[in-house]
């Protein structure tokens, strides 16, 4: 029998067609979202505060199940007043010059050549990132979900071309696997209620 199921959800991250699927099939099994910072994202597996995650790579797998569920394209973000909102899409060699804001919990990891890194000790969060650039200090770089998570008013995106993707994955501890867990990742990879596990 399942039971209740807690799924840890980093900021960014989507899981609503996935719930609405357990919702559906598992009506007796409660699904529980536990949000997790990216920075806390292996500590929540690691101390059992949930049964799997949805994460942001790079994650050590080691003792952990993973499986990648999708990409997401990577996005400058800066003041509606920045130079850089003149192009619809930006390329790495265009930042250089500019203020590279990097929070703490970032998972790009771009190095963005020529760009100077600001004269503050970084931020601790991607929201504080976000704060920063929004007054008009540098630019940020984000997967695309995150510039809309955060989204204000004074604050405007771009794609930025070259810079690669972040991957979205489903975690969950390789020795607690159960029958929660798989019915989950069935769901997730799009079996049917009626499919087999092949």
């Amino acid at each position: 029998m399942v039971g209740r199921f807690r799924l840890g959800v980093v900021p960014g991250t989507t899981p609503g067609k996935w719930i609405d699927a357990w919702k559906e099939r598992m009506p007796r099994a409660p699904l529980e979202l536990v949000p997790i910072a990216v920075s806390d994202q292996r500590a929540a597996l690691d101390e059992n505060r949930v049964d799997a995650a949805l994460v942001r790579l790079p994650l050590s797998a080691d003792g952990l199940h993973l499986v990648s569920l999708y990409e997401e394209v990577a996005v400058v973000v800066t003041s509606v007043d920045s130079s850089l909102t003149a192009a619809d899409e930006l390329e790495i060699s265009d930042l250089s010059g500019e203020v590279h804001v990097v929070p703490e919990d970032d998972t790009l990891v771009l190095q963005i050549p020529g760009a100077h890194a600001p004269r503050f000790a970084p931020p601790t969060t991607t929201e504080d990132a976000v704060a920063t650039v929004a007054a008009g200090v540098g630019f940020l770089v984000v997967p695309m979900s995150i510039a809309r998570l955060y989204h204000r008013k004074d604050l405007a995106s771009r794609p930025l071309l070259g810079a690669g993707t972040s991957t979205v994955a489903l975690a969950w501890n390789a020795d607690a696997t159960t029958p929660a867990i798989e019915a989950f990742v069935g769901i997730v990879r799009g079996r049917t209620a009626n499919s087999s596990r092949a």
